[in-house]
């Protein structure tokens, strides 16, 4: 059974790999034409993997495409571990429809809640205000409204979304999860799915777009969607970009709903530099960076070894696919 695998990322596990799985026939890929077994050179069309493990080592070295390209043809590729939570990439439809597995990461939602919980706690206690206040020199109070008396909405409930309702859970913040099943659940004051979004809109002060993107989330965020804000709220954008209609964000923006919107994805990335968010005073732009938390790669590798033991054990794999995710 043959396993490809980034090189540098081979490197760093082959001590956890090789008990787990003495027998694997490796191939490590280092570039488009960088294909090695042993530490030996071989051919491209050697590479005809069984199992596969896409991560951040397979994007910094520019061999996503290689990968792919080995997958998709070919004899019979069984499992694929791949680095994206999101399986908007029409790719990955071939891939599945191929009849590969694919198991999506989670390793990602630590550093992406993190950077949820500061950029809407930095907005909600006037951080900005008081820093204004120390560059003039003027001793003035800055009131604020309390963390523990907002109420958030959370739009999206996979591993990111349970992260962030973790760390907003302990401040007693008002917490709505929307999601396709209204089942409860702990985390959350509220469970709805989305033909109640319009009513819980309009009493929300953070919005979190968490979600999935296809047919029927592009775009979700409209005139309509804004139109129902409250007055003075944040919205936060750390799914797709192409959940939102930028030019209904602008309309939104002068109207205060948002008063404030954090976007970390865009519908094209990079952003161009002509593009008016990037100085909008009440617009705040990171480069698709929510995920870059120091300890995301260390989580990736424990999640490829776990499932790789579990799938040569035969057991259930962790974050698995249906192919309905990718309208199979």
């Amino acid at each position: 059974m043959q396993l490809m695998i980034a090189k540098s990322a081979y490197e760093r596990i082959k001590p956890r790999l090789d008990p787990i799985a003495p027998n694997l026939d490796i191939v490590t890929v280092a570039g488009p034409d960088a294909f090695e077994r042993g530490g030996q050179k071989i051919a491209a069309e050697a590479a005809n993997p069984d199992l596969a493990w896409i991560n951040s080592d397979t994007l910094i070295g520019g061999t996503l495409p290689v990968f792919l390209q080995r997958l998709l043809q070919a004899n019979n590729p069984k499992w694929v571990q791949i680095m994206f939570a999101g399986l908007d990439n029409p790719v990955f439809k071939q891939v599945m429809a191929k009849g590969i597995r694919l198991t999506k990461s989670s390793a990602q939602a630590i550093p992406i809640a993190e950077h949820v919980i500061a950029h809407a706690f930095a907005l909600i206690v006037p951080i900005d205000s008081q820093r204004d206040a120390q560059a003039k020199k003027e001793w003035r109070r800055t009131p604020f409204r309390e963390i523990g008396q907002t109420r958030w909405t959370l739009i999206g409930f996979g591993s990111i979304g349970k992260n962030i309702a973790q760390r907003l859970k302990p401040f007693g913040t008002h917490l709505t999860v929307v999601r396709r099943s209204p089942a409860p659940d702990p985390l959350a004051d509220a469970v709805i799915d989305m033909s109640g979004l319009a009513s819980a809109l309009p009493q929300s002060d953070v919005v979190v777009l968490a979600n999935s993107l296809n047919d029927d989330t592009r775009g979700m965020a409209n005139d309509r969607f804004f139109a129902a804000m409250k007055e003075g709220s944040i919205l936060i954008n750390i799914a797709r970009g192409a959940l939102i209609d930028d030019a209904a964000l602008q309309r939104g923006l002068a109207q205060n709903k948002p008063a404030h919107a954090v976007l970390d994805v865009f519908e094209t990335e990079p952003l161009p530099t002509d593009n008016w968010m990037w100085t909008h005073p009440k617009v705040r732009i990171s480069g698709h960076t929510s995920n870059a938390g120091n300890a995301t790669p260390g989580r990736g590798d424990v999640l490829f070894l776990e499932n790789l033991k579990r799938y040569l054990a035969g057991e259930p794999l962790l974050n698995e696919a249906h192919k309905s995710e990718v309208g199979l």
